[in-house]
C-alpha cells in the first residue's frame, strides 16, 4: 500500500460527504480530459501541486521515478500547452473511469483519498484499448471553498504501457 494512504478512523458522516464531493471532483476532472479541454486540467491543482505517474513497482519500493513528474501548477500548465500545441501524435478519444473512492484521512484542511482508475483510448483508426489501469493516491485541500489537488500520484498496474502516454491520467 502507498505510504500514508492506509485507512484511518474518520467520522462516518464526514467521510460520506467528502467521498461524494471527491466523486464530483473526479467527474469534472474526467469530463475536462475526455472532452479534450486540456486548458482546464491545471485548474484542478494548487499552485504548489505535485503530479506524478509511476509504475506500481516503483511506488511499492518508495522510488520517486515516474513517467511523468510535475512539481507545480506551472509545470502542469506547460504540459497541457505542449500536448495541445507542440506535440505530434495520432488523434484519439479518451475515457476515464474512476471508482471505489475511499477517504483515508482528514488532517485539518487536508484530505487523503484513494481511488481506482481505468483509462481507455480509442485511436481514430483503431479499436478501443485499455491504455492504463491503476490507482490515484490524492491529497486534496480546499481553496476558496473548492477542492483542489495538492498531490496526485497515479500508480499504474499495467505492466506494458503504450509508448504514447501523452494525455494526463
Amino acid at each position: 500500500m502507498y505510504p500514508g494512504f492506509e485507512l484511518t478512523s474518520v467520522d462516518a458522516q464526514q467521510v460520506r460527504a467528502l467521498r461524494f464531493e471527491i466523486e464530483e471532483f473526479h467527474t469534472a476532472y474526467a469530463h475536462a480530459l475526455d472532452s479534450g479541454q486540456l486548458q482546464q486540467w491545471p485548474e484542478f491543482f494548487t499552485d504548489d501541486a505535485v503530479y506524478r505517474i509511476t509504475a506500481r513497482e516503483n511506488a511499492d519500493e518508495g522510488l520517486p521515478v515516474g513517467l511523468v513528474y510535475a512539481d507545480s501548477k506551472a509545470m502542469i500548465r506547460d504540459r497541457a500547452f505542449a500536448i495541445e500545441h507542440t506535440q505530434m501524435f495520432a488523434p484519439r478519444y479518451l475515457q476515464h473511469f474512476v471508482t471505489n473512492v475511499c477517504v483515508v484521512a482528514v488532517e485539518g484542511e487536508m484530505i487523503r483519498a484513494r481511488a481506482n482508475y481505468q483509462l481507455l483510448q480509442t485511436l481514430v483508426d483503431g479499436p478501443t484499448t485499455l491504455h492504463q489501469a491503476g490507482r490515484y493516491f490524492d491529497v486534496f485541500v480546499r481553496v476558496n471553498g473548492r477542492l483542489l489537488l495538492k498531490n496526485r500520484q497515479c500508480v499504474y498496474d499495467t505492466l506494458l504501457i503504450a509508448n504514447d502516454l501523452v494525455y494526463p491520467v
